[in-house]
């Protein structure tokens, strides 16, 4: 069974792929990235090739390319680089996941296909487990977005027995708001060591925002109601969480 060097948690950057103003990736940004990522930001995990990288709209070369030049500058500075090899034809994800294996990448992880769309978890799964076995050494991720794939088959559902079909199965990107069907995948799996990364950046800034106003609304109501008792006239009313 793949297992990394240890557990893919924490920040990971999703990483954006560098563009010349003429279109073609500007590979000598790569570096200077590496170093601001862990230098800069105190980041040492990478998502390469994902969709904030544009992955499926660059071709098989340069994907190979940029996971090649992530893999090479990121050597004794990143702690995982995950290269995401999802792609709408099983044989191109297949020699992606080969291409990361042969490279040196410490995980791949694979999109749903969302043009001839799995039915249900069963299809999906085969689908999973044949891009899998192509790099059966490197831990495996599955990449979970919705409302890019169409694919409306809940993680939670899909997380059921995984590793009986997936051995190097090993966690979960999760892109989506549904926070039960994530919380289930969580709570229904703590006996395993799987990743459960959270990949939807601007809903957990909305929710960090809505947690310090309220955070401050409840100081203030503290602090009147020490003024009040100082008064004799204290109140027991509280914001409502």
């Amino acid at each position: 069974m793949a297992s990394p060097k240890k557990k893919l948690q924490g920040l990971v950057a999703a990483t954006i792929t560098p563009m010349t103003e003429h279109g073609e990736i500007n590979f000598s940004v790569i570096g200077r990235y590496v170093d601001y990522l862990v230098e800069e930001q105190g980041v040492k995990n990478v998502f390469v090739n994902g969709t904030t990288g544009e992955g499926l709209s660059l071709s098989i070369s340069e994907r190979c390319r940029v996971a090649e030049e992530w893999v090479t500058k990121g050597r004794n500075k990143l702690d995982q680089i995950v290269i995401h090899v999802g792609a709408l034809s099983l044989k191109e994800s297949q020699e992606l996941a080969q291409h990361a294996a042969e490279i040196g990448a410490d995980g791949i992880a694979v999109i749903a296909p969302f043009f001839l769309k799995p039915w249900n978890k069963d299809v999906l799964i085969n689908f999973l487990k044949e891009v899998a076995a192509a790099a059966p050494a490197l831990p495996f991720y599955y990449y979970h977005i919705p409302a890019l794939t169409g694919v409306k088959i809940r993680a939670e559902e899909l997380l059921d027995g995984i590793q009986d079909k997936i051995p190097s199965f090993q966690g979960l990107k999760f892109s989506d708001t549904d926070l039960l069907d994530f919380g289930q995948c969580v709570d229904q799996n703590r006996q395993r060591q799987f990743a459960f990364l959270f990949g939807v950046d601007e809903f957990c800034i909305q929710r960090f925002i809505n947690f310090v106003v309220k955070l401050e609304l409840l100081k203030l109501r503290v602090s009147q109601n020490q003024r009040s008792l100082a008064l004799g006239t204290a109140t027991s009313s509280f914001p409502h969480w």
